[in-house]
């Protein structure tokens, strides 16, 4: 496979205003450790908070009304400045998350070793709030080993031209990355499930969308001894 020489990141953000700073530092630290050209744009995904106030210059801004994760990444891509299919990374992670700083690179090493998606993985960023035992509950269910097979919209990762052969991200609410890779999978899609450069990922108990990692947690505590919603 070709070099990859663009990468385009897309964040999708409702009402972050807490989170997003923290997300888009961590970003740019990310862009700076890698050589190529790199474009992160923030789709601001019906916000009335002041969200796009915190958005730098250099990070390019989409505003949408959808209220859909799935439909918010996919604007975002689609928005991005025309470059060669086959040269162009697609990366996305979310507005509360924080990527590393090797987390681009380790994209680009999975591109450069033939992939044509790279699934990461996350960490959980502590569990103030949940019940005893929530954490141990996690790390128990949670295969953080390469081969792994979860998937996180927070460490997500596919060269252009594959994503345009599957179709591309739908208008889901939630599992938006799940339906992407499985349609990965079926037109034989070379995919890294790699556990390098794992993304910190929020572990607050009211997130954005219904069925959304917040209530993955929810699920676990309500499976821990003596948790509870």
């Amino acid at each position: 496979m070709p070099d990859i020489t663009d990468i385009v990141v897309v964040v999708p953000a409702h009402n972050e205003r807490a989170l997003l700073p923290s997300c888009l530092t961590a970003l740019d630290a990310a862009v700076a450790g890698v050589r190529v050209s790199v474009q992160v744009i923030v789709v601001l995904d019906s916000c009335d908070d002041d969200s796009a106030e915190i958005v730098p210059d250099h990070v390019t801004t989409l505003h949408v009304a959808a209220r859909c994760v799935g439909t918010a990444r996919r604007e975002g891509f689609g928005a991005a400045a025309p470059t060669p299919a086959d040269t162009t990374w697609f990366a996305t992670t979310d507005a509360d998350s924080v990527v590393p700083p090797d987390w681009l690179r380790t994209h680009v090493q999975a591109a450069g070793s033939g992939a044509d998606a790279f699934v990461g993985i996350i960490t959980p960023d502590g569990f103030d709030g949940w019940p005893p035992g929530t954490a141990t509950t996690f790390a128990r269910s949670y295969d953080a080993r390469p081969g792994h097979q979860h998937v996180h919209g927070a460490n997500l990762g596919v060269r252009a031209s594959a994503y345009a052969a599957a179709g591309g991200f739908r208008d889901l609410d939630a599992h938006e990355d799940v339906d992407l890779v499985r349609r990965l999978q079926e037109t034989a899609a070379h995919i890294v499930w790699g556990a390098e450069a794992p993304v910190l990922t929020s572990t607050r108990r009211s997130g954005r969308t219904v069925d959304g990692f917040a209530s993955y947690l929810r699920q676990l505590a309500d499976r821990t001894p003596g948790g509870s919603r």
